[in-house]
């Protein structure tokens, strides 16, 4: 039976072609021709199936969500010459500097603040690398730890929002950018909390690799105590202010109001504080910018002021600025940012190019029925299959990059997941994380790769790789707590979704049967109707006009859920 054979001949020609170093882009495309053409021969399907193609490209390239990934791409080059790293970097530094393994405390508190505002791991290892780097090898720090900190710290980019591999995988898996955001959370604050417990662990049991800094080296000696508490002081008001806005059913944009008043409050009761300690005064002027731009990328996505799209033009714009506010802004810069991301975009363009011809002939064959009926069969039912994703994505972690990952197996690995009923964003997050660990795995690890350009020499290649096999670990821990807390990550994204558009049963305006729900970061069309909760329970309705702009995202909340939203 042909049908039974050209699916794993495809494969296997595939695995040829990658082995022999072709670009993988232009494989796939190989490839898919080859066997094209092989299979309108053999009268397994029509040449009417490869008309189908131009559409295909059309669709890649008319898909404003992937839009989003040279907007954060751009973004994160800016941010790494605009000196945020450098300003967050070397003002925590003097804050945990007293502690036994401040630095590295350091180091991964600024690494979560750089992935949640960039989303990209080669401008945090390359900051850090340069900056943190030989002052902690100055002030003692073994090596391996120094260097496996920095390289675990900037791995947090694949996993905290706004990811760019979050944003591929939902494209792959047809699910929502915004609750994989959402879902992405848990895992995320889990990875920091490992980071700093491990650190934590070296202070107490292994003091001599990470040594606190000796006073001569904080001119702030003794003011660190005052400027920490006061920094705390700053959430716990934040936190208290938001459910008092709670207590009081108090609207979503009085709510952000509400918040914004009591720091600004809280700042002028502090203000004595802030003038007499300079290093609060430096860690405030250090913390604002990299929360706006925060709030820029990922809280507006988050409530559903914008889709992801919009976010990452939002967040160039506010990387812009503050390169220029920094006086670093200049041509060279951004002809550098430009062709970075160019280089990116059509890299990624070309291999999606690639994989949809690829798989277009390959679910021409029945290619998607064999690896559906492969994937269903392994034993141990949806556990089985799980470990067996599981397993398959780290081992190719090792060789090829994760977008080859995304473009070229998750869509075949999502068949076995429709089949097997399993939500799509909790799997897409077991993959993400999974993911994280092919930017430290050897002998391909992109992140072992651009720490070795910028480490100083007396650090040897063995101790940067070697020193990412901690945080490895405790990535795969990660991953294990992901699976094992399945219910309450979906039912914290399902509670996040506090004015996500339900599913109507009645028609739209054109008399036309409603599509699936949408959800946070999502598109709904034209001339909707959409049902949405307002919070407290108040069910409410909006009727979009015909040729509202594209990228309306309904997913609202905060201001334009309760601004725009009117009861019924």
């Amino acid at each position: 039976d042909l049908y039974a054979v050209m699916p794993p001949l495809m494969f296997a020609a595939l695995v040829v072609f990658l082995l022999s170093g072709y670009p993988v882009a232009f494989s796939l495309g190989a490839v898919g021709l080859v066997f094209g053409f092989l299979g309108i021969a053999l009268d397994l399907f029509p040449p009417a199936l490869l008309k189908a193609m131009p559409d295909r490209i059309f669709g890649i390239m008319s898909n404003q969500l992937l839009l989003a990934i040279p907007f954060f791409t751009f973004m994160g080059i800016i941010l790494e010459k605009s000196g945020l790293a450098e300003d967050l970097l070397d003002t925590m530094g003097r804050l945990f500097g007293p502690l036994r393994g401040g630095l590295a405390l350091s180091v991964v508190f600024v690494g979560a603040i750089l992935a949640a505002t960039t989303g990209v791991v080669a401008a945090s290892v390359m900051a850090m690398g340069l900056i943190s780097l030989p002052v902690m090898l100055k002030y003692g720090y073994n090596p391996r730890v120094a260097s496996g900190v920095i390289l675990g710290s900037a791995t947090l980019a694949q996993i905290i929002p706004p990811s760019v591999v979050l944003i591929v995988l939902a494209d792959q898996l047809g699910v929502s950018v915004g609750d994989m955001y959402v879902a992405a959370l848990v895992p995320s604050a889990l990875t920091v909390g490992l980071y700093f417990l491990y650190v934590i662990y070296l202070a107490l049991f292994r003091p001599q690799w990470v040594p606190a800094l000796p006073p001569e080296a904080r001119p702030e000696a003794g003011k660190e105590p005052e400027a920490a508490f006061a920094l705390l002081s700053y959430l716990l008001v934040a936190v208290g202010s938001w459910k008092l806005g709670e207590f009081l059913h108090l609207p979503g944009w009085l709510e952000g109001l509400e918040v914004l008043l009591g720091l600004a409050l809280w700042t002028l009761l502090l203000l004595p504080r802030i003038r007499r300690n300079p290093l609060l005064r430096r860690a405030l002027l250090s913390m604002v910018p990299p929360l706006v731009l925060i709030f820029l990328v990922l809280g507006t996505v988050l409530i559903g002021l914008a889709t992801p799209t919009e976010a990452g033009a939002m967040g160039v714009v506010g990387a812009l600025l503050l390169a220029a506010l920094n006086r670093r802004l200049s041509f060279p810069v951004l002809y550098q940012a430009m062709e970075g991301t160019a280089k990116l975009t059509a890299f990624v363009i070309f291999i999606l190019i690639g994989s949809t011809l690829f798989s277009l002939v390959f679910r021409g064959v029945d290619g998607d029925l064999w690896v559906e009926g492969f994937l269903t069969g392994l034993p141990g039912g949806e556990v089985g299959f799980i470990v067996f994703v599981m397993v398959l994505v780290f081992l190719l972690g090792f060789f090829i990059d994760f977008f080859e990952i995304a473009f070229i197996v998750l869509p075949l690995l999502a068949l076995g997941a429709d089949a097997l009923n399993i939500d799509k964003v909790w799997f897409g997050l077991l993959v993400g994380v999974n993911l994280q660990t092919s930017f430290l795995t050897p002998p391909f690890g992109f992140a072992l790769f651009y720490l070795r350009n910028v480490a100083p020499k007396e650090v040897k290649t063995l101790d940067i790789y070697l020193g990412g096999l901690p945080f490895i670990g405790l990535q795969l821990v990660v991953l294990v707590l992901t699976y094992l807390l399945r219910e309450p990550i979906m039912e914290f994204v399902r509670n996040f979704r506090f004015y996500a558009p339900r599913r109507s049963t009645s028609k739209g305006p054109q008399g036309k049967p409603w599509g699936p729900r949408p959800s946070p970061g999502s598109d709904f069309g034209e001339g909707e109707l959409a049902v949405a909760q307002l919070g407290h329970g108040e069910p409410a309705v909006l009727l979009l006009p015909e040729g509202l702009p594209g990228g309306v995202d309904l997913a609202v909340g905060g201001v334009l859920g309760r601004l725009f939203f009117k009861p019924l």
